[in-house]
């Protein structure tokens, strides 16, 4: 075999290659792009959504539905199921067509307090001492109660003062908890604040005892808290309660004999 026919042989092996490995790129070529284009169904925005509202609620009042798409225009965490997001808020609106995608969902605690809040509820910051609120001991997520001790004047057919007191107000979510006062350890004044959750109606009371009582928080147990009949104490309640009347009355003959 000349020199010639040589590189000749050579040339055409190397093209015959050439073409069949053009042939084998187009082949796979050709079968992704069919892949690609196998249809699937996601989850997309029925409607225009603005963002603050949970996944829960955004399924529930079928602000989504499902559409068939090309496998390859699904965007990178696109939902397959509404329950992934259940325990979601969206942070970022969705517009009608656009697909769910859990990239523009986080969780409430994520957005602070205003995203542990909505319909009626609302934030209130109560400042108080440390005692008042617990401090050091209430945490963010617990339950309380408001007890109100409240001055009564000029009631109708007494003389002197009386006082009254209630929980006026139960089962309010710490939102976020009262931090102990650097000087704490100095002087029991020393004020902080806690915030609570309430509606857009308990607000009224709660800042009308602020405002007009002496008032304290207690906490509330985490598993299976009860409440027991409303009830308020005063001045004769909490001295006569379980007393008999011979020892009322022993009681007030004795005050009388001291104050002669």
């Amino acid at each position: 075999m000349t020199y010639r026919v040589r590189n000749i042989v050579i040339a055409l092996g190397l093209a015959l290659v050439a073409m069949m490995l053009t042939l084998f790129y187009v082949t796979n070529y050709k079968r992704s792009v069919q892949h690609g284009e196998s249809q699937v169904k996601v989850w997309v925005a029925a409607r225009d959504i603005p963002a603050g509202t949970s996944g829960a609620e955004l399924a529930k009042s079928k602000a989504f539905k499902t559409t068939q798409i090309p496998k390859r225009s699904v965007v990178a965490g696109a939902i397959s199921d509404t329950q992934q997001i259940d325990q979601l808020v969206l942070s970022q609106p969705l517009y009608a067509g656009e697909q769910v995608t859990v990239r523009r969902f986080q969780t409430a605690q994520s957005q602070g307090i205003v995203g542990q809040l909505k319909a009626t509820m609302r934030a209130i910051s109560l400042p108080g001492d440390a005692d008042q609120l617990l401090a050091g001991t209430l945490k963010t997520g617990d339950h309380v109660d408001v007890v109100a001790n409240f001055k009564l004047t000029n009631i109708q057919g007494a003389s002197g003062d009386y006082f009254a007191t209630r929980i006026v107000l139960r089962d309010l979510l710490v939102l976020h908890a009262p931090e102990i006062p650097a000087s704490a350890k100095v002087t029991t004044d020393a004020k902080t604040s806690v915030v609570v959750a309430v509606t857009d109606t308990q607000v009224q009371r709660l800042y009308f005892v602020m405002q007009n009582a002496a008032w304290t928080l207690e906490l509330r147990p985490v598993v299976d808290a009860q409440d027991s009949s409303e009830r308020m104490e005063g001045n004769i309640s909490v001295l006569t309660d379980g007393i008999s009347n011979a020892q009322w009355n022993h009681f007030l003959e004795g005050n009388v004999r001291n104050l002669r």
